[in-house]
């Protein structure tokens, strides 16, 4: 996945266009590097798979 596929699949998160996402442990490094730089970082909530895969979420408020 390159930086415009994942950008975009954020945005889908965040406009409710989807509700979670499947990051495999392959993806999650690519993936984590451009979410982090987002502003709206806090926003997103990833839960840990067996096997090193990543569940993201879009949340309404931010995490602490």
């Amino acid at each position: 996945m390159n930086h415009e596929q994942i950008q975009e699949v954020l945005n889908q998160l965040k406009n409710g266009i989807i509700t979670e996402y499947y990051v495999s442990k392959e993806e999650f490094l690519a993936f984590r590097s451009v979410i982090v730089k987002r502003e709206d970082f806090k926003h997103f909530r990833g839960i840990a798979q067996r096997g090193g895969h990543v569940i993201y979420q879009y949340l309404d408020s931010p995490r602490s």
